[in-house]
């Protein structure tokens, strides 16, 4: 039987609506008017004594046995009539629409309630006033009429309310597209006549139309401004793109390389305002010496021009910087006051590389806690294939190359649901798993073999360099350590690539996670030895020159290497193999090697951090070279590879390299810092502590200067002597650290359990329903066998008077 369409409202409780009567939007009321709705059909159905439904001819039950059957959840249920409108009051057979029908009758009561006291009596009101019956259609349906009271009942509410609240609601409403713009039109009509009567009693009507139009400029603007910001976002229609045709593994490796432009973007403002601006604003005194003039070898090298600029280290002074004083027209001298803004340089460049590198910390911390919560979320992917299926498309896109995206996207995302879910499926004999340990054991000694060979060679290069100088004019020579480096992080590799053929995981997420395990352990040994050539060996060479201006043009050359590299791999790595794959092969095209381009972001990000203090502008470098990766990289995948071949889910694949950014990356680069910073004495012959003993003296010195100031800033040496130089705060801020860490993970474990005692209630409660209805429908069989009895007595009855 089709039910009368019935209309949801979800308006806030307001002030006016505490009276005399209980307010319909009241959640408890709403929850009395439900249970006296119920009771209301029950005495309904008890007075009318409705027929009960036959029951299918089965065996008669004893009439003196009290035993009742009672059915379970699987069993098919066959209720009376009465039962079935009791059932379809139920809340849960009335999702969307209870609340409408409980505010729909209390509007039909109030209503009429209103219309009895209001109503004026005839006998005072004039024939030519009485309402008329030829004004009426008699035959009108009643349902219809109810329904289209309702209607302008509904439109009155969502004319009160505010424009958003009222598109909240209709947005919510269990009604069709048509239907919804019927009621937004009408609501807004009366909203406009309203107005327009305000209008014509208050404000004159150039006024009200100036003010409405007023508000609509406004508004279009706030609407323009927020596209605005949607569009300024980098790169929003590529990676959608790229996420619609190769799935989310490939799309992890630009979301990390749009995470590790922001990185480097944070890091370098503080530099520039406080560093690299000021150094420029007031250059130091001209070397003695020529400078050379710019070759061009400069951009590979680091070297030459650039030594004596604000690149490096060197160019920086160890001096307090002030306003350049500008002598008076009488000719006197400056004055004490035209001496401002004294500025130490050398605190200046400790403490601003120091507080750089604090602020890329916590944001680290952060983005990796983020990145957490967002990958292991608490719950079950129960259901999710059917989500994806019916509730990922997006209504409101209408341009056909977003559609086109938004079909992608969906259909990569149900292939990478479908695979992973196989994938659990798929056993493996005891025999087979044998077999995969021990090749996985041969591989793995083969891939830390080469390793180990890298370093030793890189070391032995290392060694030869410092043996045999390199002279000023011949830069050129300069790129050889560099060089060696870099093919080896593009040869192993290619090695590593190769045995991993023979390892055959069943997961491409595990080979994936472990090629960028054997990547890792390659090029973090390698800058480990780097390390200790720069600080551990050239610092004992270079006694009489600026060691730290070399160790800064090494790692400028290990990067704008490692990007030419990059280049090169790139063009005959995928475009070259491409074109042979399909020219002479007849394969497909490659796939995207994610492990190797997602350890190259890496390195090249570890080589920044350990560069940012002998090299401040070395991050602005890093931005320059991450957005021509980003085009680069898009244009090749576009051109020269194909989708993954075994789709997967990367779900957890940005947290794995925001944590290994953190923990591998910058941390290492935070201990080689602070190794140069505490213990390496620097260069006496350039830079800001040229003077000290080590680059952390400078600290040292400003405190006994404000020690000295006076007792107004005594408490900053307090500072300095209980929270910087004792060991204890460091020790209690980690355990604090330790500590948060442990409550979190006690909070994720205890929202899990949480959520497993709340599933296990909802099945409970559902068996609770099973049990009542049970129950409910003996009740009404009991009250079908007496009725039957007494049908049979009186029938009974009847005939014995009848012989």
């Amino acid at each position: 039987m089709a039910q009368p369409l019935t209309f949801v409202l979800s308006v806030p409780e307001t002030p006016e609506d505490h009276g005399p009567e209980p307010s319909p939007y009241d959640e408890s009321e709403v929850h009395d008017s439900f249970y006296q709705l119920i009771q209301e059909q029950s005495q309904w159905v008890a007075e009318e004594g409705l027929e009960l439904q036959q029951r299918e001819p089965g065996p008669p039950e004893t009439p003196g046995s009290g035993h009742q059957t009672l059915l379970g959840p699987e069993d098919p249920l066959v209720h009376s009539t009465a039962t079935l409108r009791i059932l379809a009051s139920m809340p849960s057979r009335t999702i969307g629409r209870s609340r409408g029908a409980i505010i729909s009758q209390y509007y039909n009561r109030t209503v009429r309630l209103r219309r009895r006291v209001s109503r004026p009596e005839l006998r005072g009101v004039g024939r030519s006033a009485r309402p008329s019956l030829r004004l009426y259609d008699l035959e009108l349906d009643p349902v219809a009429l109810e329904e289209e009271e309702k209607r302008f009942l509904l439109v009155k509410e969502l004319q009160g309310l505010p424009v958003a609240q009222r598109d909240h609601v209709l947005r919510g409403m269990p009604l069709g597209l048509a239907e919804k713009r019927s009621l937004r039109e009408e609501s807004r009509t009366l909203t406009r006549k309203r107005r327009g009567r305000r209008g014509r009693r208050g404000l004159l009507p150039c006024c009200g139309r100036l003010r409405d139009a007023c508000v609509l400029a406004l508004h279009s603007l706030g609407l323009g401004l927020l596209s605005g910001l949607h569009a300024l976002m980098p790169w929003r229609y590529a990676l959608k793109r790229i996420g619609g045709q190769f799935g989310s593994s490939v799309l992890s490796y630009f979301l990390f390389l749009k995470t590790l432009l922001a990185f480097n973007a944070l890091l370098l403002l503080p530099l520039l305002a406080f560093l690299v601006g000021v150094q420029a604003a007031f250059p130091p005194p001209a070397s003695p010496g020529a400078v050379p003039a710019f070759t061009g070898l400069e951009l590979l090298t680091g070297a030459g021009r650039f030594t004596h600029t604000v690149m490096y280290y060197g160019y920086y002074s160890n001096t307090t910087l002030n306003q350049p004083c500008v002598p008076p027209l009488d000719g006197g001298q400056c004055s004490r006051e035209a001496d401002g803004l004294p500025y130490n340089m050398p605190l200046a460049y400790l403490f601003t590389v120091g507080v750089a590198f604090f602020i890329t910390c916590i944001t680290l911390v952060y983005s990796m806690s983020h990145s957490f919560g967002e990958s292991y979320r608490v719950g079950s992917t129960a259901g999710v294939h059917a989500v994806t299926v019916f509730c990922s498309w997006d209504h409101k896109v209408t341009q056909k190359r977003a559609s086109r995206v938004q079909h992608d996207n969906i259909r990569t995302h149900l292939k990478e649901l479908l695979a992973e879910w196989q994938l659990r499926q798929v056993p493996r004999s005891l025999c087979g798993r044998l077999r995969q340990v021990a090749v996985l054991g041969l591989v793995w000694l083969l891939c830390l073999g080469t390793a180990l060979g890298c370093t030793v060679a890189v070391y032995a290069f290392s060694e030869l360099m410092i043996k045999s100088p390199v002279s000023t004019e011949q830069e050129g020579a300069l790129l050889a350590l560099p060089t060696v480096v870099c093919v080896l992080n593009l040869g192993a590799p290619y090695l590593y690539r190769c045995l991993a053929a023979l390892e055959r995981h069943d997961s491409p997420v595990l080979e994936v996670y472990v090629a960028i395990c054997r990547n890792l352990i390659l090029k973090m040994v390698i800058l480990g030895i780097l390390c200790y050539h720069w600080l551990g060996r050239r610092v004992g060479v270079l006694k009489e020159q600026c060691w730290e201006n070399f160790v800064g043009q090494e790692l400028y050359r290990l990067m704008v290497l490692d990007f030419i590299f990059v280049l090169l791999d790139t063009l005959f790595g995928e475009l070259v193999w491409r074109l042979i794959s399909e020219k002479k092969l007849k394969r497909e095209k490659p796939e995207f090697d994610i492990a190797g381009n997602v350890l190259e972001l890496i390195y090249g990000q570890t080589l920044t951090w350990l560069g940012v203090l002998f090299s401040p502008l070395l991050p602005a470098i890093q931005i320059i070279k991450l957005l021509c990766l980003f085009y680069i990289k898009k244009t090749s995948l576009m051109a020269n590879c194909q989708a993954p071949r075994r789709p997967w889910l990367a779900s957890h694949m940005s947290t794995v390299f925001v944590s290994l950014l953190c923990f591998p990356s910058f941390l290492g680069a935070a201990v080689f810092l602070c190794y140069a910073v505490w213990q390496v004495r620097p260069s006496s012959t350039c830079g800001p502590f040229r003077t000290l003993d080590t680059m952390y003296e400078a600290g040292k010195v400003w405190v006994r200067r404000l020690e000295q100031a006076g007792p107004s800033v005594s408490w900053v040496p307090w500072i300095h002597r209980y929270l910087v130089e004792n060991t204890f705060p460091v020790y209690l801020v980690s355990a604090l650290l330790l500590a948060v860490i442990y409550l979190n993970i006690q909070v994720v474990k205890g929202q899990r359990r949480v959520m497993c005692l709340l599933k296990e209630q909802i099945s409970n409660e559902g068996e609770d329903k099973i049990f009542l209805i049970n129950k409910l429908h003996s009740v009404y069989e009991r009250k079908e066998r007496r009725a039957g009895r007494t049908q049979e007595a009186e029938q009974l009855a009847g005939d014995l008077d009848t012989w």
